[in-house]
């Protein structure tokens, strides 16, 4: 996994969904100011849900601390559009199934479920510099307390 100091390449692609609109951007256009970016595995899943809840219920703090709130899963946007309006989300939300981020970052982990093992990206976090130079990194989140470190993350910095 990438580490702090440590510059990602920015140069790829990704579809989000921002305030209700679907569009592509390059990652680097997302990098307007220090950006947190919280990795998740699927919309509507337990603990993915509870990482983001946990996000959406402070979005408009780390907005007021001059933060902007990426988080990135494999799921569509058609996907993501409902999803945001379920949780009440109002960042962006990053469509990613080639896992360019995971890559990005070095973060892609091996993962079991029901007896199969596969690769995925990680359930992690990181904070990034308008030029991809990452700040901060969270490497196992905490579903329930994610803003919270994210929080304590920042303070540090």
């Amino acid at each position: 996994m990438i580490s702090k100091g440590e510059k990602i390449d920015t140069d790829f692609t990704l579809s989000i969904v921002r305030d209700g609109e679907e569009k592509e951007v390059k990652f680097s256009e997302l990098l307007t100011r220090p950006t947190i970016v919280s990795v998740y595995m699927r919309n509507n899943t337990g603990g993915c849900d509870k990482q983001n809840r946990s996000l959406a219920e402070h979005a408009d703090e780390f907005d007021e601390k001059g933060y902007n709130l990426v988080a990135v899963s494999k799921d569509t946007c058609g996907s993501h559009k409902n999803y945001a309006e379920k949780l009440g989300i109002n960042y962006t939300l990053a469509s990613d199934p080639d896992f360019k981020f995971a890559d990005a970052t070095d973060s892609i982990v091996e993962k079991k479920m029901y007896g199969k093992t596969f690769n995925a990206p990680s359930r992690s976090a990181f904070i990034l510099d308008e030029d991809g130079t990452v700040l901060g990194v969270i490497e196992k989140i905490n579903t329930k307390a994610h803003a919270e470190e994210l929080f304590e993350l920042i303070d540090k910095l």
